[in-house]
């Protein structure tokens, strides 16, 4: 499980102050899971448990528990990863985790299942609520604008980012254009850097950039 970081030490007190009061004994490992076999399993609840292997791990919810998931969070099953999937789980139930597991846990379904979380909680997020709505304003803003998809400090221009960028910043796109930027104004934002069409011209010169180089 990634590494939690706390944004102040009372956040930190009053998680694990809530963590010793939870019960979740550790039971017999040894389990199927679609991450190998497990070696350590702790019961949150009837039905509800936490594994972890080698490499990898999460929960899985058996057959009374599962269904508890709403039907757009839930998975076929009954196993949840721990990485982003566990987000389901502690939003389902949030008396088994602390308030900042379940604060994780909205932030998580937020940012990666918008369209989910806005139908299961009957609200419409905004861009200050959610990476990805955040990610589709800015592309909606930028369509008709050159945004950059790949960026390598210049070798023939020493100072300069050379880029290349597409309208919108769609991958795959035919018709990317290649700019030199310099680099105390190349500063990449959450969602990348827009070319400024007045301070950053395009660039025909030689390129760092093995496959434009190889161009004729």
């Amino acid at each position: 499980m990634a590494e939690i970081h706390y944004d102040t030490a009372t956040e930190k007190a009053v998680h694990e102050a809530e963590l010793r009061a939870l019960d979740r004994p550790t039971i017999r490992a040894g389990a199927s899971t679609p991450w190998g076999t497990a070696q350590v399993s702790r019961r949150y609840a009837d039905g509800i448990v936490l594994h972890s292997t080698a490499s990898h791990g999460g929960f899985h919810l058996d057959e009374s528990a599962n269904p508890a998931v709403h039907a757009l969070f839930r998975n076929v099953g009954g196993f949840y990863e721990e990485d982003c999937e566990r987000a389901k789980v502690a939003h389902t139930f949030p008396k088994l985790f602390t308030a900042y597991e379940w604060g994780l846990a909205d932030r998580t379904l937020r940012d990666y299942l918008p369209d989910a979380y806005e139908r299961v909680m009957g609200v419409t997020l905004d861009g200050s609520q959610s990476h990805t709505r955040a990610r589709q304003e800015l592309e909606r803003r930028h369509r008709n604008d050159w945004v950059v998809i790949a960026a390598l400090n210049s070798d023939h221009k020493p100072g300069f980012v050379e880029c290349i960028a597409t309208l919108g910043g769609i991958r795959g796109e035919t018709g990317g254009r290649r700019f030199l930027v310099p680099g105390s104004d190349y500063v990449i934002g959450r969602y990348g850097f827009v070319i400024d069409p007045v301070k950053h011209e395009p660039y025909d010169g030689p390129s760092s950039f093995v496959t434009w180089a190889a161009r004729p």
